[in-house]
């Protein structure tokens, strides 16, 4: 009667099932943290191209190589100078949610990280509004069929040479380095890079900018609800 030989411990870990939801913990990581992400939208500022609760897969790979450009839908990390949505990250159960949401996107992400559209890009001059009330980039008018509930703007009668001028009007800005310019396509109801910026006397250093090192990637599509399933 043989003995029957013992399987190598290597065997033995390999073929644990605690081994294989190490291997696919890792696995996941990786991906997210080199490849994509999803991301859970918390708020209506990119209406009616994002909605408050749908879920976006971000692509990390989109700016190896490249830069963000105009029109790009980003989701970055804010810095200290931007509002933090939500509630507190020291609140645990928060802590433990914010958790599942960055792991898979079904449930709220970091407090600090936000969505928006890019309008200009380092060295780049932004200013409104041109006299049809658009933004200009380096002097040239954008084309923004994505807004919606833009601020009012009448040429000739609520402009940006009336007193009081209108909202939308924005004095020239030169983009710093390593950084960019972001908007919300609910241009009204954004808290976004020029929500400061939008009185006469708003202080000079109103603005606020997102970073190119706190860039997590491109928003490339919305994977939920299946019924906004969508390429950006």
């Amino acid at each position: 009667m043989s003995e029957t030989t013992p399987r190598p411990w290597w065997r033995r870990v390999l073929g644990s099932t605690w081994f294989h939801l190490a291997a696919a913990l890792v696995v996941t990581g990786l991906i997210l943290s080199f490849v994509a992400k999803p991301y859970w939208v918390p708020s209506g500022s990119m209406e009616a191209t994002l909605q408050p609760g749908d879920r976006v897969l971000v692509n990390r790979l989109a700016y190896l190589g490249a830069s963000p450009a105009t029109g790009d839908v980003v989701v970055f990390d804010a810095g200290p100078t931007w509002d933090i949505e939500g509630e507190s990250p020291s609140d645990p159960i928060r802590g433990a949610l914010r958790w599942v949401g960055e792991v898979t996107g079904f449930g709220p992400s970091s407090a600090h990280t936000l969505v928006k559209r890019v309008i200009a890009a380092p060295g780049q001059t932004v200013e409104c509004c041109s006299d049809d009330g658009r933004l200009l980039v380096d002097g040239e008018a954008l084309d923004e069929p994505y807004v919606t509930n833009d601020f009012p703007f009448e040429p000739g009668e609520f402009d940006c040479d009336t007193t009081p001028r209108s909202a939308r009007c924005l004095d020239p800005i030169t983009v710093p380095a390593d950084s960019y310019l972001m908007l919300g396509d609910n241009r009204a109801n954004s808290s976004d890079s020029a929500a400061a910026c939008r009185s006469e006397d708003s202080a000079a250093d109103c603005w606020r900018w997102a970073v190119r090192s706190d860039i997590v990637g491109k928003a490339a599509l919305v994977f939920w609800p299946f019924t906004r399933w969508s390429a950006l």
